[in-house]
């Protein structure tokens, strides 16, 4: 919920004091609390713990550019380590509230926020043989004959779909997928648009997609589910899980020309550079051992060993994940950066135009399947995890970290993110009372607020992205060329690498 007599945050007006930007700051709070949920007809309501009180939670709407602060009050009974997928996140117990500091910088895209507590996170969502879309079972939508932009995310606790529509009276029936085209994934949107008529999608993943009923009208159109995800999936699947939704289309008659136009040239993606090659820097196995799903032999419960690599700040590198297994899948979350699909290797498998188009921060690796990626690691450096998203492998040990290292030599040191130790108490989640909370007294306060919002503001912590992104490649840059003596005798070497410094924070 937005805070505010108006229904708007009392601070959504807070000029930025960054002297770098003249924007808005945003300000929005959420409570964490258990509620009661009607999901089954004629059923008892569940009981549920969630973000407002509602299933899914609030969707926030923001301005690319535009910072916001978000403020998680736990009033639940578990501690909460809020994680919001797809953004540049130390847990908040019960009676305790945090404030998390968003930049939204990144091109424009959707993102997620969830629970991300270590061994709860599974608990959150349960395997069954119940779709689930939007918090409601199989529903229907109505809509007019006309274009439609719909974003998909799978939060399937282990569950990986393989999508396509088609009309609901021709389930099954030859050539019955009606074609639709894909426009954005996990980053925002492709280079350009990728027509389909199915689409792969695995827990965390996100794609946008355009569906055009204007030649249906009066009629209904099902969106459904490939049994096994067309043959990539490992889930068990049950008398309806090939069902997911459907859409009942108005029977109008069109009063002019559709004039919206999907583009042929939606945006140019900043691809990792140089051009990504097919040679690995980082090898990862993702398998099971001895009742734990592990990432190269380690589980994350391993502190002294769970930082398997450590990346040198902006730099690129190419990662090969292999999933060695028959029984299983992996999507394969990697925090702070978005990464290219290079290639995929296993027969009757391939990287689908829509992955490659764009940039991802999840890709799906199949069973007995290995697949490369690669990803600038800038501009901020830390200590950042990748994990396996399906909730059971994740939650049982099968996450790791990396640590992009500090370069001692570099010279915008001083401008990075001030938020790399969590343990900070002035960042932590903090007590409250339940008085301040229904008052609107004490840290709830208006003036309370615009307090926390000016402290943030006054960090800068975001304000010198650009100026770091270009310093790191004119610092790579500068690495790669030969340098050569003033003497007599002319001599050459390569700098292949700054010395680097790293942090054991997690």
């Amino acid at each position: 919920m937005e805070t505010g007599t108006d229904g708007t945050s009392p601070v959504s007006n807070l000029t930025n004091a960054n002297t770098t930007t003249a924007n808005y700051v945003h300000y929005y709070e959420i409570e964490i609390k258990p509620f009661q949920h009607s999901i089954y007809p004629n059923l008892s309501p569940a009981s549920l713990v969630g973000y407002d009180g509602i299933s899914p939670g609030p969707t926030i709407m923001v301005p690319r550019g535009t910072e916001s602060v978000v403020r998680f009050v736990n009033n639940a009974h578990t501690n909460s380590s809020v994680h919001l997928h797809g953004s540049y996140s130390h847990t908040t117990s019960p009676g305790e509230l945090k404030d998390y500091y968003f930049p939204d910088q990144q091109s424009a895209r959707m993102m997620w926020y969830y629970d991300h507590s270590l061994l709860l996170t599974d608990e959150n969502a349960y395997m069954g043989d119940v779709i689930h879309a939007n918090g409601q079972l199989w529903p229907f939508l109505n809509v007019k004959p006309r274009k439609y932009r719909f974003r998909f995310l799978n939060a399937a606790v282990s569950r990986s779909f393989s999508l396509y529509f088609v009309k609901a009276n021709n389930i099954g029936g030859p050539n019955a997928k009606l074609l639709f085209t894909v426009i954005a994934s996990d980053s925002g949107l492709l280079e350009t648009p990728v027509q389909v008529s199915y689409m792969y999608i695995s827990m965390a993943e996100r794609y946008e997609a355009v569906f055009d009923f204007s030649t249906y009208a009066g009629q209904t159109i099902e969106l459904c589910n490939f049994a096994k995800a067309g043959g990539a999936g490992v889930e068990d699947d049950y008398e309806d899980t090939d069902k997911v939704m459907r859409f009942v289309v108005a029977n109008l008659t069109s009063t002019g020309p559709d004039a919206s136009v999907v583009p042929a040239k939606l945006r140019t993606v900043p691809f990792p550079r140089p051009k990504m090659r097919r040679k690995s820097d980082r090898h990862f196995k993702f398998h099971r051992a001895n009742g734990q799903w592990l990432i190269n032999g380690v589980g994350f419960a391993e502190a002294n060993n769970r930082i398997l690599v450590k990346v040198p700040r902006g730099t690129v590198e190419i990662w090969e994940l292999e999933n060695t297994t028959d029984g299983w899948s992996h999507p394969i979350h990697v925090h702070l950066v978005d990464f290219r699909v290079i290639w995929r290797r296993r027969k009757g498998r391939r990287v689908e135009k829509y992955e490659s188009e764009g940039l991802k921060d999840v890709v799906w690796l199949g069973m007995e399947e290995t697949v490369l990626v690669g990803a600038h690691y800038a501009p901020w450096d830390g200590v950042y995890m990748f994990h396996c998203h399906s909730l059971i492998h994740e939650d049982d040990d099968m996450m790791a970290a990396f640590d992009v290292g500090v370069l001692l030599d570099f010279g915008c040191n001083s401008l990075s993110a001030p938020f790399l130790d969590p343990m900070n108490p002035k960042w932590r989640a903090k007590p409250f009372v339940m008085a301040d909370f229904q008052a609107r007294t004490g840290p709830f306060s208006g003036a309370a607020i615009e307090q926390t919002v000016k402290d943030f503001v006054a960090t800068d912590a975001y304000g010198h992205a650009d100026e770091i992104q270009e310093e790191l490649n004119r610092y790579w840059r500068a690495a790669s060329q030969p340098v050569r003596s003033t003497g007599a005798q002319s001599t050459s070497s390569t700098i292949t690498q700054s010395s680097t410094t790293s942090r054991t924070t997690t």
